[in-house]
């Protein structure tokens, strides 16, 4: 909504421009009238729509034509102002007055036009009669006031219908020739409507129509006006109402006729109320509020993030299944402007047999968006109805942001839920594999090259009987060394060919480059361990290596067949990131990775692993 009211005063010299003027701010009529009056503000607190309103008066005498177009082009709204008992006055408004304020501007752009009939005191009947053709040529007039300076009769009215013509303009929702919505407030409508479904059923039942119009307007109706709104629309409308409910024609009928009455400020709440602009654009403040996130914090959805997902979740799934297929997914998202999740999400979370998104994969992949960029998150919400379906202030009461984690590691112990490890290691060792055995999916069935797989995957796992989220990223390793930046995460899993005999090596480099001095965690695994194992080419093989650096020893991984051993691994990756404190110490002891284990029910396979790498030991 505009900040401020631009009100500009035209008409043929004495039919009361500057009376109307001055009467208004003085309150009765001046008895002596200049020939303009100088430019007036009135305060937003005295104003019915609390916005300052400058009032800007216009004499042909004192002013050019330079002037007169420069006061239009400044101008929200222009009062053309005719003297109700001569005729040629009004003549004007359609031969001088309308021409030269939007002759040449294009349909939709035009402003907005209040006709004031002055002079009311010396008529006794009305000038409407004459004034409705003119109304009816030009879309771009809001309104006729007739009215009178000398007895202050509709005066305040008068810059009241100018002040509402600018602050709830008709132009973005109303086409007066069409005499129907036009697209994009049908469209914001239509997302409204949606929202306001809450149980996906098409149609607003007397308890969603209470709760919408206590959200835009402060208070539910009573039975009867209820009853009476369901009246009108049924009455007008063949398909407005059905099983004692407004379907979206009908509520999309109410607010035309809303609009057609006189009553845009009514559609404008419920716009505003939803996050439009006078565009009927989404505003930046709705959809991105504010949310500081300091360098080593990072971003989760709190309880009230995951009440509001898991609701929208059961509205959207319609067979009950527990899961979103394509169409309810669609359905979901109808209330966007684009598709916000692509085909790489069902590579990215957990899926059922179907390939349908579970309601746990479908809870991982908004925690990934939550941890990836916080800001799009947030914009997501916004768009689904967060704050309004919450009654919250905005999207950032969902999220919370963590504490640093130099914290973490000083106190010993993590408030966070998410973390995340990035996979580290040579080309064709298996990393793809390794992220999509990781939600329940075998990269070699899927038939399809690397690059049609999300390089994030995501999933729960226990951590000390805790639901904790580990985000796995595969690093795409284009060079022998990674940038800094690319090793920044809570774990690391350097992975390492265990039938390549110089596939280690390249592990062994990016643990002293990056992650020797550091204080992320990290853990060896040798992948395709189904194959021959062949001896590495580095100056001590992979368990000496670990045991020197204080690292547990490598743990055997294989895609082809993916029993308890290889499915610990994920375990031990978020045991490790949320311990980061026992990195380089405890991480490296039997008892560490038992304790681990025995939380997963593995105890025997682990304990193989372990014998194994410390009978290279010695």
């Amino acid at each position: 909504m505009k900040q401020d009211v631009r009100i500009l005063l035209l008409g043929e010299p004495k039919v009361g421009k500057t009376s109307l003027i001055m009467s208004l701010v003085g309150e009765e009529f001046p008895e002596e009238v200049p020939l303009r009056a100088e430019e007036i503000t009135i305060p937003a607190d005295v104003t019915p729509e609390k916005v300052p309103t400058h009032i800007v008066d216009y004499s042909e005498r004192e002013q050019t034509d330079e002037v007169l177009k420069q006061e239009i082009i400044k101008a929200n709204v222009v009062c053309v102002v005719y003297d109700v008992t001569k005729e040629d006055t009004i003549d004007k408004i359609k031969t001088k007055w309308i021409p030269l304020v939007n002759g040449e501007a294009e349909k939709g752009n035009k402003v907005p036009i209040i006709l004031v009939g002055n002079k009311s005191d010396l008529r006794s009947g009305s000038s409407m009669e004459t004034i409705l053709p003119i109304m009816n040529q030009f879309p771009e007039i809001e309104t006729c006031v007739e009215c009178s300076a000398k007895n202050l009769k509709n005066i305040s009215e008068l810059f009241y219908y100018a002040q509402k013509a600018v602050l709830h303009p008709t132009a973005p929702l109303y086409d007066p020739e069409d005499k129907q919505l036009k697209p994009l407030c049908v469209q914001a409508l239509s997302r409204i409507f949606c929202i306001s479904d809450q149980d996906n059923d098409r149609i607003l039942s007397d308890a969603e129509l209470n709760c919408f119009q206590k959200c835009c307007f402060g208070n539910p109706l009573a039975p009867q006006a209820l009853e009476d709104v369901k009246t009108v629309v049924w009455k007008n409308t063949s398909d407005g109402v059905q099983d004692n409910g407004l379907t979206l024609n009908g509520f999309l009928f109410l607010n035309t006729l809303f609009i057609q009455r006189g009553r845009h400020e009514t559609t404008w709440t419920i716009l505003r109320k939803f996050g439009y602009d006078d565009t009927l654009e989404l505003t930046d403040n709705y959809l991105y509020p504010e949310l500081r996130v300091p360098m080593s914090c990072s971003t989760e959805l709190n309880h009230l993030g995951h009440q509001f997902l898991q609701r929208l979740f059961d509205k959207y799934d319609e067979d009950k299944d527990s899961a979103l297929s394509p169409s309810e997914l669609r359905n979901l998202f109808s209330v966007f402007p684009y598709m916000p999740w692509g085909a790489e999400v069902y590579t990215a979370v957990p899926t059922t047999d179907e390939g349908y998104i579970s309601y746990q994969g479908y809870l991982c992949q908004w925690t990934l968006s939550a941890y990836l960029d916080i800001h799009r998150c947030l914009e997501y919400l916004g768009y689904l109805g967060y704050p309004i379906l919450t009654e919250q202030e905005s999207q950032t009461t969902a999220v919370t942001v963590t504490r640093e984690k130099e914290v973490d590691l000083e106190k010993g112990q993590t408030q966070r839920s998410v973390f995340l490890c990035k996979v580290i290691g040579p080309r064709g060792t298996g990393k793809t594999a390794f992220l999509q055995a990781f939600v329940g999916q075998n990269a070699a069935r899927k038939g399809s090259p690397s690059s049609a797989f999300s390089p994030y995957t995501i999933n729960m796992v226990k951590v000390s009987n805790q639901d904790k989220y580990l985000i796995l990223y595969e690093v795409d390793v284009e060079t022998a060394f990674l940038k800094a930046s690319d090793a920044s995460c809570d774990v690391a899993c350097l992975m390492y060919d265990s039938s390549d005999p110089h596939s280690f090596e390249y592990c062994a480099s990016i643990y002293k480059q990056h992650y020797m001095e550091s204080n992320i965690p990290c853990v060896l695994v040798a992948s395709k361990v189904d194959l021959p194992e062949v001896k590495q080419l580095h100056g001590m093989n992979p368990a000496e290596f670990c045991y020197k650096h204080r690292l547990p020893p490598p743990l055997p991984f294989s895609s082809l067949s993916l029993d308890s051993t290889s499915k610990t691994i994920y375990t031990k990756l978020a045991w490790a990131a949320a311990y980061p404190h026992l990195n380089g110490s405890d991480m490296s002891n039997t008892s560490f990775w038992l304790r681990v284990t025995l939380g997963s029910a593995v105890v025997a396979v682990l304990g193989f692993a372990i014998y194994r790498a410390f009978a290279r030991q010695k």
